[in-house]
């Protein structure tokens, strides 16, 4: 079946699961203090555009994408539901997210994740996608537990 990406409001019952699903293993995974998951309501802002995956009528992934400034995109809340990793979803999200940056006119993507084995993944994900290596960004602090990464667009 074909995965079908579009904004999504952020008012169903699945998105809100897989969001709050998502949150808890940030916590579970990082120190309270190290964890940047944003939750449904802090989603909701209007600098914040978030996107579901389906296929079929099941969701079966997220993302989103901070507007930092007018040149500058952070992304945010990637996850992909339990039973889909490992079948491009997330590639074809961060695709999607990514060719809506170049469209808005954004200079570079950045993104905060975790150090633990548990964010390898991600971490390979986005070197596989062109992103660098950087230093802390938009009021992000140095933090052992914290991973920056950066695509110029």
């Amino acid at each position: 079946m074909e995965l079908r990406i579009a904004v999504d409001p952020l008012d169903g019952p699945e998105i809100a699961d897989l969001l709050t699903g998502h949150l808890a293993e940030m916590h579970a995974h990082s120190p309270e203090d190290s964890v940047h998951a944003l939750d449904l309501d802090e989603l909701r802002k209007p600098e914040i555009t978030c996107w579901s995956g389906r296929i079929g009528a099941g969701l079966v992934g997220c993302v989103a994408l901070k507007e930092l400034d007018p040149t500058h995109g952070e992304i945010k809340s990637m996850r992909t539901a339990t039973g889909y990793t490992g079948r491009g979803i997330a590639a074809a999200l961060l695709t999607h997210l990514l060719d809506v940056a170049r469209t808005r006119g954004y200079e570079r993507v950045s993104l905060e994740t975790g150090t633990a084995e548990f964010f390898a993944p991600a971490v390979r994900l986005y070197r596989r996608h062109g992103f660098d290596f950087c230093g802390p960004f938009a009021g992000y602090i140095s933090d052992p537990h914290s991973v920056f990464l950066t695509l110029r667009l």
